[in-house]
């Protein structure tokens, strides 16, 4: 497939077909709906299966079903309904089993509105689920990220038996733009046969186990242990980060998905304007980037970051930079996002110009 013209929910399931993935189980609800839509239409084609769930909360638990025979599985939702599957989610990551999420954001708190936001942060990032687990979390900023992302991120939930968050925020699953659509050349790896039930046959008839019980609290215990070893892993080796602009700059802005395309704009008039203004964008929000941010050039002299939320990544800024810089932010919520001009006029009144 060459460049095409596409919706970005639709980009998004394509993505996914030709990234492997041959089991859908999702619920209705937008702004997210043309992923199922286009899913039950395609995934035949393929040989694979779409079914649609009767709720939110039967669709997790489909995929952990799916997910546990090592084929590559997804579904997607919206913020209330990735709420509903938070308990799932949490069971998927207790048993190691890879799975691949996508949450095209909405607008909240409770239903909210059905206008694009990025206030799930904090939910996706520090896990709404109960105990100590991590979501891999990646949040594109474009249509052709949206299908790069995708397609990453089932090659990830594999090599970490982990679930794969695709964070997009309601502009992104509307929007249109040319992309290019690939196979990916793992899309016919087969899953790691030692622990997949799929794979009793070459087992010898062994049976896996996945579970996430343990009633005595030393094996809990190391079980835990073991999780924390692979999130260190994935910490040390899938923290994704762009820079824009920032070699000479004395304000850096921070933003991810559609705010970072605005602030990258209002980059681009400042620096027309002769002020020395940066970009920051990190990709992955878990592992979030810490390394890029410790890596700032000595220049920097303030932070702003910006958001469709009430400014749910600043505590993570602060960390990243260890509080070295003061750190402002420019949001917007309920639907609307932050303008290139209100971007700009915030940076110059740091900038006191």
């Amino acid at each position: 497939m060459g460049r095409v013209l596409m919706k970005g929910t639709e980009a998004i399931a394509e993505a996914a077909i030709q990234a492997g993935c041959k089991y859908f189980y999702g619920y209705p609800i937008t702004p997210q709906n043309e992923i199922p839509e286009y899913m039950s239409a395609h995934l035949p084609e393929v040989g694979g299966v779409y079914v649609q769930a009767e709720s939110e909360v039967a669709s997790i638990n489909m995929v952990m079903g799916g997910g546990s025979t090592g084929y590559r599985v997804m579904t997607s939702s919206s913020s209330p309904g990735i709420s509903l599957m938070s308990e799932g989610i949490s069971y998927i990551a207790g048993c190691e089993i890879p799975a691949v999420i996508v949450n095209v954001m909405r607008a909240g708190p409770g239903l909210g509105g059905i206008l694009p936001a990025q206030a799930d942060y904090l939910q996706s990032t520090k896990g709404a689920g109960n105990g100590d687990y991590n979501l891999i979390v990646l949040a594109p900023s474009t249509l052709q990220e949206c299908v790069d992302l995708t397609q990453l991120a089932f090659d990830l939930a594999q090599k970490y038996r982990n679930p794969v968050m695709v964070a997009a925020d309601g502009f992104m699953g509307q929007m249109m733009e040319a992309v290019e659509i690939k196979p990916s050349p793992t899309r016919n790896q087969p899953a790691d046969e030692s622990w997949a039930l799929g794979f009793m046959g070459e087992r010898g008839g062994k049976r896996s186990h996945l579970h996430s019980l343990y009633l005595s609290p030393e094996p809990l215990e190391e079980h835990n242990r073991k999780l924390q070893r692979k999130y260190a892993e994935i910490k040390k080796n899938e923290q994704r980060c762009e820079t824009y602009m920032i070699d000479d700059a004395r304000l850096v802005v921070a933003a991810y998905g559609t705010t970072a395309r605005i602030s990258r704009s209002a980059v681009n008039n400042l620096r027309a304007e002769g002020l020395k203004v940066g970009m920051i964008r990190p990709i992955t929000i878990w592992p979030y980037p810490f390394e890029t941010f410790k890596r700032l050039p000595s220049t920097v002299e303030h932070i702003l970051v910006s958001e469709m939320n009430a400014g749910q990544m600043i505590d993570d800024v602060k960390i990243a930079t260890s509080c070295k810089y003061p750190i402002s932010f420019y949001g917007r919520m309920g639907g609307f996002a932050p303008s290139v001009r209100e971007i700009e006029d915030e940076c110059r009144r740091i900038l006191g110009q």
